[in-house]
């Protein structure tokens, strides 16, 4: 770690203040290769003080006790080893919900916002109560969404991941609505019962190829579950499977509705208009611009 009287953040013998413990946990987390090191410093920091990120910013002077400092300082040495700041301080937002965070499951991405986004836009266009299955739920994000945002009566969430499970069923419990969300164990389809349809099928499943995994950061490599990341040599192996299986899943007019990676959206939309069970497929961007979701309607 870097003296911080070399770097200027604080005099020889002068106390820790929050803004030269910011400036100094700044500096020494991107020397460890974090992008956001200020930003991630002042939520360690906030989380450590129990307080709101932006209150650290009326205090900055404030000088620090030694108990302080002594709960910060682990904190600051995970996020050093680049272990998810989500995982550190054990939540995250998505949309209107703080969801519990850990390595059982994968960290919820805007990207993802706005797949659900597009779920709700299309449900609201429809009249009554709707039913929807999430494959691949995780934390619960997108199930949790549509029970809590949307006119969805019924709302099922599979996952292979036993763990996974376990977290969206504290996420559901923490949210207030565990009845009305059902989990169910298993890989893809597998969990329900024959002949059991949805007005929706909506899934952020893994789609990153397996050669790319030496590009991705360690937060991601090291740490979150491999399970929900990766999909075969071109990253479209469970989507494949959720296309072909998704009609037999999908009531008359209901939406199949996908979360894809940089560049797959055109083959999805070719593997939908394949399977020959779909109305022609629509692509959304998500708010970087990105082509980033797949929707179809069964007809």
């Amino acid at each position: 770690m870097r003296d911080p009287e070399a770097i200027g953040v604080r005099a020889p013998g002068e106390p820790w203040t929050i803004l030269s413990l910011i400036l100094w946990s700044a500096d020494y987390l991107t020397g460890k290769g974090v992008e956001s090191g200020r930003l991630d410093a002042e939520h360690l920091i906030a989380e450590a003080l129990g307080k709101a990120r932006l209150e650290l910013y009326l205090q900055f002077d404030r000088p620090l006790a030694a108990e302080e400092l002594a709960t910060f300082k682990p904190l600051l040495l995970r996020r050093g080893r680049r272990e998810p700041l989500q995982y550190i301080v054990g939540r995250t937002g998505f949309r209107e919900l703080e969801l519990k965070t850990d390595r059982r499951a994968l960290i919820p991405r805007p990207e993802t916002e706005t797949l659900v986004g597009e779920v709700l836009a299309w449900a609201a266009d429809r009249d009554g109560l709707m039913s929807a299955i999430d494959i691949g739920t995780g934390t619960g994000a997108i199930a949790l969404s549509l029970v809590t945002e949307g006119a969805f009566a019924r709302v099922v969430g599979t996952d292979s991941s036993e763990e996974a499970l376990d977290l969206a069923r504290e996420n559901a419990g923490a949210a207030g609505v565990d009845g009305a969300l059902e989990l169910r164990a298993g890989s893809l389809f597998e969990p329900l019962d024959p002949g059991e349809r949805f007005d929706v099928v909506v899934s952020n499943p893994p789609y990153v190829p397996d050669g790319d995994a030496p590009d991705l950061a360690p937060e991601i490599t090291e740490w979150e579950p491999p399970g929900a990341l990766f999909a075969g040599p071109d990253g479209l192996d469970v989507i494949r499977a959720l296309v072909m299986e998704a009609p037999d899943r999908l009531k008359d007019g209901g939406l199949l509705a996908l979360e894809v990676g940089d560049g797959q959206a055109d083959d999805v939309a070719g593997l939908i208009r394949q399977r020959q069970a779909f109305s022609e497929p629509v692509v959304r961007k998500d708010l970087t611009g990105r082509p980033r979701v797949v929707m179809a309607v069964r007809e």
